[in-house]
């Protein structure tokens, strides 16, 4: 499989950045948790001991099943979701089927995360993304 430059893009650029634990979706105004394991490593204004019990608490949270969906593929089958009010993980059952799996991802660089009391993410250190590709659409 070719290296789309993603995971070039991705590897030495240590991006650390405050971002509001809720944050406004740009789109419908509703209000959701903005936090990742893969990403969160702490909350700031508490103490570290608090930070780890709250992460702990709201990551056993995410992954509950009546809280999840789980996307049966078939051939043919895409896919979209909208981080902004998402978490995703990738499955980690299916290594074992003798499938072959074809999985595109587009990123689009979208709004900068907003708190209900007005405060945007800020960029501590690393460079954020650009979009490298555009491309044209007609109807």
């Amino acid at each position: 499989m070719g290296d789309s430059g993603y995971a070039r893009r991705v590897n030495g650029n240590l991006l650390v950045a405050h971002h509001p634990m809720v944050h406004v979706h740009p789109e419908t105004g509703e209000r959701a948790l903005f936090v990742s394991p893969g990403f969160v490593s702490h909350i700031l204004g508490v103490t570290p001991r608090e930070s780890r019990a709250l992460l702990q608490l709201l990551y056993e949270q995410l992954t509950r099943p009546e809280y999840t969906v789980r996307f049966r593929w078939e051939p043919g089958s895409v896919a979209f979701w909208d981080n902004r009010a998402t978490a995703h993980l990738a499955p980690n059952d299916v290594d074992h089927l003798e499938v072959e799996r074809r999985l595109h991802r587009v990123t689009l660089i979208g709004d900068v995360p907003v708190g209900p009391d007005g405060h945007e993410s800020q960029l501590i250190s690393g460079k954020s993304f650009a979009a490298d590709h555009r491309v044209a659409v007609s109807a």
